[in-house]
């Protein structure tokens, strides 16, 4: 399959929409994947999302949801009925179905569940059950489950029935079980292709094999598929029975997410979605982030006041604040994206504190002596030796002590089993902004005082 460039044929679309051309929409539909179908609506403003969705095959529908926002697809079954609604649930897979359920009105999913058949109903319920952003919450109950004692061809036939039923689309592994469902093993598709029709799965079985716990955050999940190379891993519960299965797709959605999720944090703005167009939405979404950086700039202006004596006696020493609050919240920024994207991908943990720590006030000590020297040398050339050193110890000091709070913030919050991206923009920069004045001008007062 070739990628298709949405921009070339985006402005087709858009007069077919205009004109209201049902079928020579359709036609274009037919050659696309539903990933593509669903980055178009990006690009296209409510009405027409309204118009283009009308014109999609219940059967394509159910896929080009799966890859949309939760804020889009509210949207887009907004003028839904019921029955068009439960038809495309029904050709869903189990996850995606919950998701798409999830982020209907609540009083409109009973009536749903009822029209569509009750295995299907009871999937979505179960998978309801779990919290989103677990391993329960992204599992799928479309698997292919067999004892140890079955033969190769006896999985084969099973896999050649499930797919004639359309009950699941992809294999990637066999798992095998007891009569408890307790999950013995996995044989891959490799494994099962090549050998004999009459051996039996539990001779060609991979025992020591990865799994997860419903309750497992999704990140971790991430980052166990990450570290082993999986492209679907069994999902169990305490008992060891098996219940679901996570694959590489799901996985990726995940990462994008979490991704997104830790960025927005990082620019001290929400994670929203770029085509909402609540205007009034989105900015009382990014008034708390905005609160913050006022309040704490606040505090920085106050302990300029306090310090109002020492500027007075000396006015160029306001000339350097914003080098000192930009040195400080620059560090700090650093150092906490390096720590928030470790733990994300599970490079550092907790118990790495230490060692995190004293990584980074080695990296630290380095700048800040460049930097102190850098300065001294500039303010030198300007002002009095006196001055420059006030100047070059400060940022000394600040990036020093920026360095170590960009680090342990968020490890601190890892530990308290908080987000760690939270301990990122406006937080972390701003207390640094409110530290680096504090430090600079009280080395400056101290100094000053002494008489030089």
């Amino acid at each position: 399959m070739v990628p298709v460039d949405i921009d070339a044929i985006l402005p087709d679309i858009k007069e077919l929409i205009k004109k209201e051309n049902k079928g020579a929409l359709q036609n274009i539909l037919i050659d696309l994947h539903p990933a593509d179908i669903a980055q178009i609506f990006s690009h296209l403003n409510k009405d027409e999302r309204a118009y283009f969705f009308t014109t999609i095959p219940i059967h394509i529908a159910s896929d080009v949801l799966a890859e949309l926002d939760p804020p889009l697809v509210e949207e887009l079954t907004e003028g839904l009925g019921i029955d068009k609604i439960s038809a495309i649930v029904s050709e869903m897979d189990s996850d995606d179905a919950a998701d798409f359920v999830s982020a209907l009105p609540e009083e409109t999913v009973p009536e749903i569940l009822k029209r569509i058949p009750r295995q299907e109903a009871d999937e979505i319920k179960e998978l309801l059950h779990y919290e989103e952003d677990t391993a329960g919450g992204i599992m799928a109950l479309e698997y292919v489950a067999l004892p140890a004692t079955a033969t190769v061809n006896e999985a084969i036939e099973k896999i050649r029935r499930l797919r004639a039923r359309q009950e699941i689309s992809h294999v990637y592994s066999i798992y095998v079980v007891d009569e408890g469902n307790h999950l013995l093993g996995t044989v891959s598709m490799t494994d099962l292709v090549l050998a004999e029709g009459d051996t039996k799965l539990e001779e060609i079985m991979e025992t020591d094999i990865p799994t997860v716990n419903t309750d497992m955050d999704q990140e971790e999940v991430a980052n166990i598929f990450r570290k082993y190379d999986l492209v679907s891993m069994p999902v169990v519960d305490k008992e060891n029975h098996l219940v679901g299965r996570i694959t590489v797709d799901d996985i990726v959605d995940v990462m994008e997410e979490e991704g997104a999720e830790d960025m927005a944090y990082i620019s001290g703005a929400p994670d929203e979605e770029i085509t909402e167009e609540s205007t009034f939405k989105l900015a009382r979404a990014r008034l708390p982030w905005l609160l913050v950086a006022f309040f704490g700039e606040t505090i920085s202006a106050l302990l300029l006041n306090q310090f109002d004596a020492t500027l007075q006696q000396k006015v160029m020493v306001a000339f350097f604040i914003p080098i000192v609050m930009a040195m400080g919240g620059s560090t700090a920024q650093q150092a906490s994206v390096i720590v928030i994207r470790g733990l994300a991908t599970g490079d550092l943990s907790v118990r790495d504190t230490s060692k995190r720590l004293i990584k980074e006030f080695r990296i630290s000590f380095f700048n800040s002596v460049f930097f102190a020297l850098l300065i001294f040398v500039i303010v030198y050339l300007w002002d009095t030796i006196f001055f420059a050193g006030i100047l070059a110890l400060s940022i000394f000091v600040v990036i020093n002590n920026a360095a170590i709070i960009g680090a342990l913030v968020p490890l601190t919050f890892k530990r308290l089993n908080i987000d760690p991206a939270l301990a990122a923009a406006p937080f972390i920069s701003t207390a640094n902004d409110i530290l680096g004045i504090f430090i600079y001008l009280s080395i400056t007062t101290f100094v000053l005082r002494m008489g030089f």
